[in-house]
């Protein structure tokens, strides 16, 4: 299935794609695409409906993010080892782990604010994991019977934030609109492969980023398992779980966003995602 919100920005609705690609109203069905509803009891029920019975969607809808109420966005940096060259850090020994703050999150088509003071912001095509099944100390080979399914997000950063102001990433990754996530919610058992899936992103048309996820140095069963060693992750909960190598920062010389640019970005199978940047004033 692909699962999505629909609506307002802070008054979105549950929606699910039929099979000619239309979006339809899942109001009556579940209350969101949210906590229970992403469990496996949750996620059969509405498998159980037939979409083709539901409400149409208007065609010129605001589509939001997929995933509301999220309680934790867990992100995972240097992750390809081919982004972590271009960067110039060693290759990491075991996952590294910071933290994105929900309020970050928007639709996949936002536009997206670069934030005062910015001159480093920059782009990040990513997979994001959604948990469906809490999940504490499990092991690798069972984690991915708590992963409800995967989309697109981009990883905006503000480098300076992240690295020439003291402290951890997390002030340069947390801004207002920098965590587009969407346009759909893919349940886990229309993605064969996780490991297999081609990212791209391009900047004013210019591709910058064409990679795939067979590059991942931690895999998503492992990054599960792994961060379930030290949280419990809930459903709902979002990881995102690195960028391939093409990113601003990496380039010679530095390339990074202005007012006016706009970014598209997709994961295979997973959508696609288009947004305008503009300054927050």
């Amino acid at each position: 299935m692909k699962l999505l919100r629909h609506g307002p920005v802070g008054a979105e609705k549950p929606g699910i794609v039929d099979a000619e690609g239309r979006v339809r109203d899942l109001i009556g069905v579940v209350d969101d695409i949210a906590g229970e509803v992403l469990t496996p009891e949750g996620l059969a029920r509405i498998a159980a409906v037939d979409p083709m019975t539901l409400p149409l969607v208007a065609e010129d809808a605001r589509i939001g993010p997929c995933v509301g109420r999220v309680g934790k966005f867990l992100c995972i940096g240097l992750n390809y080892a081919d982004h972590a060259a271009e960067t110039g850090a060693p290759i990491p020994k075991e996952p590294i782990l910071f933290m994105k703050a929900t309020s970050a999150i928007c639709g996949p088509n936002d536009d997206v604010l670069i934030p005062r003071g910015s001159e480093k912001t920059d782009w990040e095509v990513e997979l994001g994991v959604v948990i469906g099944a809490r999940a504490k100390y499990v092991s690798e080979a069972d984690a991915m019977a708590h992963v409800a399914g995967y989309c697109v997000v981009n990883d905006v950063s503000e480098r300076a934030f992240q690295t020439e102001r003291g402290g951890q990433w997390t002030k340069g990754k947390s801004c207002d609109t920098f965590g587009p996530i969407g346009p759909w919610l893919v349940t886990r058992d229309e993605v064969a492969d996780p490991q297999n899936l081609k990212l791209m992103l391009s900047v004013n048309g210019v591709t910058r980023q064409n990679g795939s996820t067979q590059t991942m140095i931690f895999g998503v069963a492992h990054l599960v398992s792994y961060l379930s060693q030290f949280m419990t992750l809930e459903p709902g909960d979002v990881i995102t779980t690195g960028t391939p190598p093409g990113v601003g920062m990496g380039m010679k010389p530095q390339v990074y966003l202005r007012a006016g640019d706009v970014v598209e970005l997709e994961v295979e199978g997973l959508g696609r995602q288009r947004q305008v940047f503009r300054a927050d004033v």
